[in-house]
């Protein structure tokens, strides 16, 4: 098989990416959710609503407010806690809800049992499509934030939730329980406030010792592809955690509105909420538990009338040849980051990769090489150069013939499941969509990171298998060689170099867009790596 027609065909994804944008997939419910955060204020900036509001943003949400409580607090803990009459809060909520669509509702702290009952009765008017409760009892600081005599009532509020997020702490006091010092314990705690709610629950590993910071989404109601989902992690050390259960609740409310699937909103969130409190440092606010960096996936500097400017300079700057692809890289080097942790990889390098699992990688990357090959089509009629249309056409070439390849070869040979799935369906929807957009700039961003983390990933994965002393009996020996190939490498500098000039060319919005459906890409390049974890 050829290696630069399988590399231009690589599988993969992952928040605007950051996170924050997760762009426009047929699962999309609406391209840019109103999400209403009802929640206390912190004038520290770092939790609260206000850390709502930039979860929000960051995440490509429309961002709107109910306070229903002002709090005195800092980067060092909380001083004073005032909560208005709740007819006050109801006041805001209808507000809001008569005259704006809500599309997404994250609920955070909610001080007293008035409170609680007045954001009850609003939901049970209201109903809105995406509920996200994150039961706010207990600061990072230790500071208690609930009455205790409000606990029972919102207890009776979690059943109205789709997604449930306590820390462990609220997760052990919401069911009457110690809080639980391992993994294993809070899965089962998690798994009996599900069955006793009705809702998803998230479970959080933040809070226990070790490298690992795994999160767990978890149904006993069969509205996820398994009861517990966990989405591995590492941890991040980094004092800077203010905020961190406020910004992650309303990031899943956002990308839930947008995808419609959990397990997909949490692997688009996570690996942008650890980049946030990976570059929290940057901010530098505060001389306690500082708040995280929220929007550290986007270009430093400023804005400019037409928008924000890359790489935090000046549109002018962004006229030397390189300036743009640079600021890709910065994007994708989270993505790149959480490929390599993957199970998937780990075992295709050592060999320890099952069977059925590489299986089901290369059933879906033929599935996914058919749509991609006409995305590079289309790339190929908008090309402003001949050199360019020749370039995209050969590689929509090499894409069929990829394919076909596959199927003689190792497919036609084992029983392998053909459907197409979930993570391939939704990455080539993504692809089509840009190549309807009548953009060719935002085309060719769409369609880098095949090439790009595909390249990367499989220098890297070629360098450890040779260190190791390509040992006799590997399963995928063949495969791995295949990834050294200078060939694609040279694809995939032009591939570089395209959208590089494109994006020098465009303007400030039309890199904005460029860099959101490239992205998305890289999140979904992830994804595809891990899919058969999940569906083999």
């Amino acid at each position: 098989m050829s290696p630069l027609s399988k590399a231009s065909v690589l599988p993969a994804p992952a928040f605007a990416s950051a996170v924050s944008d997760v762009g426009t997939t047929a699962a999309s419910t609406r391209n840019v959710p109103r999400v209403l955060a009802i929640a206390g204020s912190d004038p520290s900036g770092g939790a609260g609503i206000q850390a709502d509001l930039k979860s929000i943003a960051a995440s490509g949400g429309y961002g709107m407010a109910a306070i229903t409580a002002l709090t005195a607090q800092n980067t060092r803990g909380v001083s004073g806690v005032h909560v208005p009459p709740a007819p006050f809060l109801t006041a805001q909520l209808n507000a809001v809800s008569d005259d704006i669509s809500v599309d997404a509702v994250k609920i955070g702290m909610l001080g007293d049992e008035q409170v609680i009952t007045a954001v009850r009765s609003w939901l049970e008017k209201v109903r809105p499509g995406v509920v996200v409760l994150d039961p706010v009892m207990v600061a990072t600081s230790g500071d208690r934030l609930l009455r205790e005599s409000a606990e029972a009532a919102l207890r009776a509020l979690l059943p109205l939730a789709d997604l449930i997020t306590p820390n462990l702490a609220e997760l052990g006091m919401l069911l009457g329980e110690p809080e639980a010092v391992s993994w294993s314990e809070a899965l089962e705690q998690g798994k009996r406030l599900a069955a006793g709610t009705g809702a998803t629950v998230l479970v959080k590993g933040g809070h226990l010792d070790g490298d690992d910071c795994p999160d767990a989404l978890i149904n006993t109601g069969g509205l996820l592809s398994a009861d517990v989902v966990v989405v591995d992690g590492q941890r991040i050390q980094t004092r800077n955690s203010h905020g961190t259960g406020c910004s992650l609740s309303s990031a899943m409310a956002t990308v839930q509105a947008r995808l419609g699937d959990w397990e997909a909103s949490l692997r688009a969130v996570k690996p942008w909420l650890a980049e946030a409190l990976r570059t929290s440092g940057q901010l530098e606010v505060g001389s306690g538990n500082g708040p995280v960096n929220h929007f550290h996936h986007l270009p430093s500097g400023g804005l400019t009338s037409g928008g924000l400017t890359p790489s935090g300079s000046t549109t002018a700057a962004l006229r030397r040849e390189g300036d743009f692809a640079e600021l890709l890289r910065a994007v994708a080097a989270a993505e790149l980051e959480a490929i390599f942790r993957l199970g998937f990889i780990k075992g295709l390098t050592d060999g320890t990769l099952p069977e059925k699992e590489f299986a089901y990688y290369l059933a879906q990357d033929a599935i996914y090489l058919n749509g991609y090959s006409r995305v590079l089509a289309r790339a190929s009629a908008l090309a402003p150069t001949e050199s360019e249309q020749l370039f995209w056409a050969r590689s929509a070439q090499q894409c069929l013939e990829v394919e076909s390849e596959l199927h003689r070869s190792w497919l036609s040979t084992r029983t392998v499941q053909a459907e197409l799935g979930p993570v391939t369906k939704a990455y080539v929807d993504h692809l089509l969509a840009a190549s309807a957009s009548g953009s060719y700039a935002v085309l060719v961003a769409a369609v880098l990171p095949c090439f790009w983390l595909y390249a990367d990933v499989g220098e890297t994965l070629h360098a450890q298998y040779v260190a190791a002393g390509a040992p006799a009996g590997h399963p995928y020996a063949e495969w791995l060689r295949t990834y050294a190939d200078e060939e694609f490498a040279a694809a995939t500098r032009k591939a570089i170099g395209i959208t590089d000039a494109a994006g020098l060319a465009g303007s400030p919005a039309e890199r904005e867009a460029m860099v959101t459906a490239f992205r998305q890409s890289c999140r979904y390049e992830v994804e595809f790596f891990d899919a058969p974890r999940l569906h083999s």
